[in-house]
């Protein structure tokens, strides 16, 4: 990318960078030839802020299998890299195929003991007692999953509550599961008593982006309707995961009832595709996905998929825009733009449009990008160095096909530390038309597209249209002023969630995607049926 791009080059960048590359500086990690030697590390903030660190697991040797940590049978390691900084700061075992068996193997004996046979309301004690032993590790899990992925310490932070609250939720919903549910035959004469039956041993495969609540959401209603699991983390985020399994091993869960296994994506599809594995709960990209899908469609197994998404804020021509603006980060760039549901397509009337093109150029540019464990930083880095490349590619395709970069548009050049680090500037771009790539796939970065649409008479008739022209269905937004014409605007977008005026997840509402967005949800009862076999006794009344 050069400033040809731009009308002129933002200070801190240089104007003949390779694309990709933060000023003066080579690759991530790479030092530029002749360049001055490097202060100490210890004089750069943001090194000396993670020395005086002290986590629970870095550099470790064992998975966790049977109720015990357990050396892994293979000699394969994969890294553990923070992104702010490039800086390689753990690694775990690259888990073999008897691995994997090991950790099926300990599911399957602990499906076939007590766990399942125990009363609803004895699990729900244990997802009590595991949200306790959570809340007690919170400040290792944020800063553990911090110098994972990138996730800014004031978005980590709140991880170990939400994860607590999740268990505690489903606890709630023992009482379900211990009622009795009895049918008449609709012509009399007899009647059906429906068992809810767990489902058998079930792998959850868990992504980088939210490492932990998006395991928790996937584990609690597997234990609570009597599961046993086996959890593989996604390979940059493996070492905030472990910390939950110390919460459940200090819960007092049975030994085999949780099993973890560490390693790259052959791992994952040697767990997806395992005999002994009975279902499958995937969150990641639609293209692995497809596969997993494939994979289970074959082996007739049971599998639930949260995806991508490319979703679309529709702004009402009375949209409140200052109101707007204090929840657009949260509901549009969420986690760096690093988070499937969020609505990183603005879909402005043209009455308003520069107006909103404004509001949302100013509330990104305002928004601190730095240090991940800076507790007033909003933006951090890319979580990994391939996104960090795939995020500056759709920027400059962005540009090349005519968009308006209002602000960023280049890869963040920063000091103090974070030189090596793969930041991405938060980027609005203006005058996108849907036909541009930016506008149609996932970028999973600090990117917003600005779409306009014909407002006249008041019409909201092609935002709608824009905002379900998409193959992705996860999440979308409505802006404005009137509840009632909002809420209609929502229940004709073609998405799975809609927030009318801010977008939060509700642990008691059914989430998941239409079209490439997934198959199946999670949360609510609907995530608690998804790891449950139904059976039907008939008899006569």
């Amino acid at each position: 990318m050069t400033a040809t791009n731009h009308a002129a080059t933002p200070a801190g960048t240089s104007a003949g960078a390779p694309a990709g590359t933060p000023a003066g500086a080579q690759a991530p990690g790479e030092q530029a030839p002749g360049e001055a030697a490097e202060a100490p590390r210890s004089s750069a903030p943001a090194l000396a802020a993670r020395a005086a660190l002290t986590l629970p697991h870095t550099h470790v040797d064992s998975l966790f299998i049977d109720g015990a940590w357990t050396p892994a049978r293979g000699t394969g390691r994969n890294p553990v890299t923070d992104p702010a900084t490039g800086e390689v700061w753990g690694s775990v075992p690259d888990g073999t195929v008897e691995d994997v068996d090991a950790a099926v193997g300990s599911a399957r004996r602990a499906f076939q003991g007590e766990w399942p046979r125990l009363a609803p309301s004895e699990r729900a004690a244990y997802l009590l007692r595991i949200a306790e032993e959570v809340e007690k590790r919170a400040e290792d899990l944020s800063l553990t999953n911090t110098r994972e992925n990138g996730s800014p310490v004031s978005e980590s932070s709140g991880a170990a509550a939400n994860a607590a609250g999740i268990f505690r939720y489903f606890a709630t919903l023992a009482g379900y599961l211990e009622r009795d549910d009895v049918r008449a035959f609709p012509r009399g004469g007899g009647e059906s008593v429906v068992r809810r039956d767990p489902i058998g041993v079930c792998a959850l495969i868990a992504p980088w982006n939210f490492p932990i609540n998006l395991v928790v959401i996937k584990l609690a209603p597997a234990l609570l309707a009597g599961c046993t699991v086996v959890i593989k983390p996604a390979s940059p985020t493996p070492l905030s995961l472990r910390v939950i399994i110390d919460a459940v091993a200090a819960a007092g869960v049975p030994a085999g009832v949780v099993n973890l296994v560490t390693g790259s994506g052959r791992l994952g599809d040697a767990l997806v595709k395992h005999p002994g594995v009975d279902k499958v709960a995937f969150t990641g990209s639609t293209p692995v996905g497809r596969k997993i899908a494939a994979a289970c469609g074959e082996l007739l197994r049971p599998v639930t998929l949260e995806l991508g998404g490319k979703s679309s804020a529709i702004v009402m021509p009375d949209a409140d825009l200052d109101a707007m603006s204090k929840v657009l980060i949260r509901s549009s760039m969420r986690n760096t733009g690093q988070t499937c549901y969020i609505s990183t397509r603005i879909l402005a009337p043209a009455s308003r449009y520069e107006e909103v093109v404004d509001m949302v150029t100013g509330t990104i540019a305002a928004a601190k990008q730095g240090d991940p464990l800076d507790p007033g930083t909003v933006f951090g880095p890319c979580a990994t160095e391939s996104q960090y490349r795939t995020v500056l590619e759709y920027v400059e395709s962005g540009l090349a096909e005519g968009a308006r970069a209002t602000t960023g548009g280049r890869a963040a050049a920063l000091g103090g530390g974070l030189e090596g680090g793969y930041f991405v500037e938060p980027t609005v771009f203006a005058d996108v038309t849907p036909d541009m790539r930016v506008s149609r796939e996932e970028i999973f970065g600090p990117v917003i597209c600005i779409l306009k649409y014909d407002d006249a008479g008041g019409s909201v008739e092609e935002a709608v249209t824009l905002a379900n022209n998409t193959e992705f269905g996860l999440g979308g937004l409505v802006f404005g002023q009137d509840p009632e014409a909002a809420l209609a605007v929502a229940d004709r977008m073609d998405t799975g969630s809609v927030g009318i005026n801010f977008f939060a997840s509700n642990h008691a509402a059914p989430f998941g995607g239409r079209h490439d967005s997934g198959l199946g949800t999670e949360y609510g009862i609907e995530g608690l049926n998804a790891y449950l076999s139904y059976k039907s006794i008939h008899r006569k009344a």
